[in-house]
């Protein structure tokens, strides 16, 4: 999945089908969609405003809005982690009415929530829109420099060092698997939310985070936080000077926030066709680009909805592993 990209994407088409084809094809999708949309598109948010989800989702719409004149309504609807809105979206009408845009935590709903009132199968994966790394980080008064120091201090004093988790999350997930992998001990401390999170390291609640690099970028911008490390496979291009966890020699995965956006399964091939190319044309404009670079570091992917249903696949398939030889909770 690295490095999706429209250019990818139309490249590979082309090479298929030709020009001539494409055009046909471009032709018989407008014409299945010549009565489509019908009124306002709800676009669910399983988030409340605020994080990262929900502005992904508006500049989305917005650019969608511009380019179409159609009608695009941010409906946000949070809750249970993400599954309430998640089952509003898997329960609407497969007309392409009902659109949603979520966050990573998605894929894990079904690993941490019993008696889940939606299945995967309710949800078609339409686009991965983009990634970004996330980050390691502790106050300025902390001793670490790096999360090898962390990692170091940890095997002298067992559970000692503190470490502030959103709950249900990839970044809980990763701080399991590190410790696991790499021998060493940390005091989690969970949270129900990004802000509490960041707001508790802040204060000194706790030694350190891994939480999304783009809530954390303006709290090191204004030096009251010390980046530790990132999470991808290579340096984030906000933090060149910040190691990755692999380069300071731990055992890892490459793990990333990410963004997309599904829809209820069962969408007529057209809609389907019509939403994935109208989405693809606003993630790769230069306005919406530049705002998500800026806003949370975003490497723009722009998949198929087959290259998103593989990723998420490979996914879950990862770190449900990860759940249940951790035997990890939601709380």
């Amino acid at each position: 999945m690295r490095g999706v990209s429209r250019r990818t994407v139309l490249a590979g088409s082309a090479a298929t089908l030709g020009v001539p084809a494409i055009a046909r094809a471009q032709a018989a999708t407008a014409q299945g969609t010549a009565d489509w949309p019908k009124g306002p598109i709800r676009v669910v948010v399983p988030f409340p405003p605020g994080g990262t989800t929900d502005p992904v989702a508006r500049i989305l719409a917005a650019k969608v809005a511009d380019n179409t004149g159609w009608n695009m309504v941010i409906d946000n609807k949070p809750g249970a982690a993400g599954a309430i809105g998640a089952a509003i979206a898997a329960k609407a009408p497969p007309d392409g009415q009902t659109w949603m845009v979520t966050f990573d935590s998605h894929i894990l709903i079904p690993a941490f929530t019993p008696n889940l009132a939606y299945k995967d199968s309710e949800l078609m994966n339409v686009m991965l829109v983009g990634r970004a790394p996330l980050a390691a980080a502790c106050p300025m008064d902390r001793p670490y420099k790096t999360f090898a120091d962390v990692v170091a201090d940890a095997k002298q004093r067992p559970g000692k060092p503190s470490i502030g988790l959103l709950s249900a999350s990839g970044a809980l997930l990763l701080a399991v698997y590190l410790q696991k992998a790499n021998g060493f001990e940390l005091n989690q401390i969970y949270y129900k939310g990004g802000g509490p999170t960041v707001q508790d390291l802040l204060a000194g609640v706790t030694d350190m985070s891994i939480t999304t690099l783009g809530a954390l970028r303006p709290h090191f911008q204004a030096g009251k936080l010390r980046p530790l490390a990132t999470t991808g496979d290579r340096r984030a291009a906000s933090l060149p000077d910040v190691s990755t966890l692999g380069e300071q020699g731990l055992k890892t995965y490459p793990t990333y926030s990410w963004w997309g956006v599904y829809a209820p399964a069962g969408m007529p091939q057209p809609i389907v066709e019509r939403m994935h190319a109208e989405l693809v044309k606003a993630v790769n404009a230069p306005d919406v680009r530049q705002k998500f670079a800026e806003q949370i570091d975003m490497e723009i992917l722009g998949s198929t909805p087959a290259e998103f249903a593989a990723f998420q696949k490979a996914e879950q398939e990862r770190w449900f592993k990860v759940i249940q030889d951790n035997n990890i909770k939601a709380d």
